[in-house]
């Protein structure tokens, strides 16, 4: 035992030193609004590397987004969730969630302050390269995500998963500087035809680099497990979906963030 612990330590030493995802607890301020982000990285890269924000769905800050984050991480990215409702702040139903992400919804000019704010911790980081950001969110997240590159951000590409693609101000397309990926479930109940068909004459009008993917049979929340399974309810977990669109965004933040 004692001559084989040597070659044992040095079959396993190598797995000990691999990647160290770190999370962390981001304190930070909208005004006044003090909100909590979560940082995740890989501890093991020393470089500097791309910075992608995600932002969470109508139920603020989730076991999901954190999932997300943390996949995000071991691709190699720095994730930084952004907290849009603010510390501590988390709906407990549908109810209370639908008032919060309406009020966002109603006041996109808030909506942006608040999520521009995020974009700043993650661009202030020092682990993240310059000039090398994105942005990505779920539902309500991907209705911010697109509200953040029509602001104008300096992003190079934005993804949205089920999110809402409608806006007041579709001329603010003409401010998008990134490319744009918009994942999106066919029979989604929430996004109707109509609203997709008016992104897509926004988005041609501003001459926007712009893919869209549809995932047949998803419903709204087609990335979400705990959305459960049932389609009728015009939210729900579709594993085809999430597995498609998941590999989707790795090839983009690939070609964009390289």
């Amino acid at each position: 035992m004692i001559r084989t612990l040597p070659l044992l330590l040095l079959l396993v030493a190598p797995a000990l030193c691999s990647a160290a995802i770190k999370t962390q607890l981001v304190e930070y301020q909208d005004g006044t609004t003090v909100l909590e982000g979560v940082l995740v990285y890989d501890d093991a890269i020393k470089e500097q590397r791309p910075g992608v924000l995600i932002v969470h769905d109508w139920l603020g800050i989730s076991d999901n987004t954190r999932r997300r984050a943390v996949q995000l991480a071991e691709l190699g990215y720095v994730a930084f969730a952004a907290d849009i409702y603010g510390k501590g702040v988390r709906p407990k139903s549908p109810k209370e969630a639908g008032a919060l992400a309406g009020a966002f919804k109603k006041d996109r000019a808030m909506l942006r302050t608040r999520v521009t704010a995020a974009l700043e911790q993650l661009r202030n980081n020092p682990r993240v390269r310059e000039g090398k950001l994105g942005a990505m969110g779920y539902c309500f997240g991907g209705t911010t995500a697109l509200e953040l590159a029509r602001s104008g951000a300096n992003l190079a590409g934005v993804v949205s998963f089920h999110g809402g693609l409608d806006s007041p101000t579709p001329q603010d397309a003409k401010a998008i500087k990134g490319k744009l990926l918009i994942l999106h479930g066919a029979v989604d109940p929430f996004v109707p035809d109509s609203e997709v068909a008016a992104f897509e004459k926004e988005m041609n009008d501003a001459k926007v680099d712009w893919t869209l993917v549809k995932y047949s049979g998803a419903v709204h929340a087609f990335t979400v497990v705990e959305a459960g399974n049932e389609p009728s309810k015009g939210a729900a977990y579709n594993a085809t979906a999430d597995r498609r669109s998941f590999e989707a965004m790795k090839a983009f933040w690939a070609e964009v963030l390289k």
